[in-house]
């Protein structure tokens, strides 16, 4: 079970049905993808209307809890969006979610000391309001792509479009 950053254990399914959710793996001491790609996303997010930001969720789980406690990611994510959602949870809890939504494992890090490097994929899934994930984007996509992309996501809503 993942939580929240209050500690509030999150369903994933449940709290972002019917909207677009961007799901994205990584951790706060990341130096390069996951700012990155945090910031392009925040970028494209802000660019929306209200009335589409409303439709949009931006969900971030840490795959460093022993650094990331809810604390720590709220402050992080509040940099990008303060609608951000930060979720954490056991290391096992946190490969189950990755292995769910299809992400590949990063191996394991020997972790010395305070300071060490996590390795994690950089895969950023949006999940259309019908549930399903119908692009990945990988490093390399910038606040442009989202921003065109994002209405588009919108769309697949699970109704039969005809």
């Amino acid at each position: 079970m993942l939580t929240d950053t209050s500690g509030r254990s999150f369903d994933f399914a449940s709290v972002t049905r019917g909207k677009l959710t961007y799901l994205y793996f990584g951790y706060t001491h990341c130096p390069d993808a996951c700012p990155t790609t945090m910031a392009d996303l925040a970028t494209a997010y802000d660019r929306q209307p209200a009335s589409v930001r409303r439709q949009v969720d931006v969900v971030f789980v840490t795959v460093d809890p022993r650094r990331d406690t809810g604390p720590v990611l709220r402050r992080w994510l509040d940099h990008f969006g303060r609608s951000f959602i930060g979720l954490r949870g056991t290391q096992k809890a946190i490969e189950t979610a990755e292995q769910a939504a299809g992400v590949p494992l990063a191996p394991p890090e020997k972790v010395k000391g305070k300071n060490y490097s996590v390795a994690h994929s950089t895969y950023l899934l949006p999940y259309s309001p019908d549930g399903r994930a119908h692009v990945a984007y990988v490093q390399g996509f910038h606040s442009s792509d989202y921003a065109h992309d994002l209405p588009k996501l919108l769309r697949y809503s699970g109704r039969s479009e005809r």
